[in-house]
């Protein structure tokens, strides 16, 4: 082999090198950038899992004799047909519905506190307080 064809082989040879050694630097590089975010988005997510949820705040429930106080009371205006039987089931909660947007209160067709006070039922000692 002429010494020309040497020279310009081993020339190609370390240009060769330089693409790999470049590309495999470059690979490394973004696999360590994408390791560091992997690890910096699971370290965030699990310290959120582990946080103490902040306590819910008591749930309002009308009892048996406020929830037939209240069809009474839908019966009389005429916004509820059914029997008073203490529970609330689909018809009390359509007329509560309607009672509620006809006092201009929420409408959420429960027996809330609001809608209990409004009605004039009496609350418990522990609604009250809630």
């Amino acid at each position: 082999m002429p010494r020309a064809a040497l020279l310009d082989f081993t020339k190609k040879k370390d240009h060769m090198k330089k693409i790999v050694s470049t590309i495999l630097s470059l690979l490394f590089v973004f696999s360590m950038a994408m390791a560091q975010t992997n690890s910096s988005t699971t370290s965030s997510g699990s310290s959120s899992a582990t946080k103490p949820k902040a306590p819910r705040k008591p749930i309002f429930r009308a009892n048996k004799d406020q929830i037939k106080q209240a069809q009474k009371m839908l019966k009389d205006r005429g916004l509820y047909a059914g029997e008073e039987t203490g529970k609330l089931d689909a018809d009390t909660r359509a007329s509560l519905k309607k009672y509620q947007a006809a006092e201009g209160i929420k409408v959420t067709g429960t027996l809330n506190k609001v809608t209990l006070e409004k009605m004039g039922v009496v609350l418990t000692d522990k609604q009250r307080i809630m």
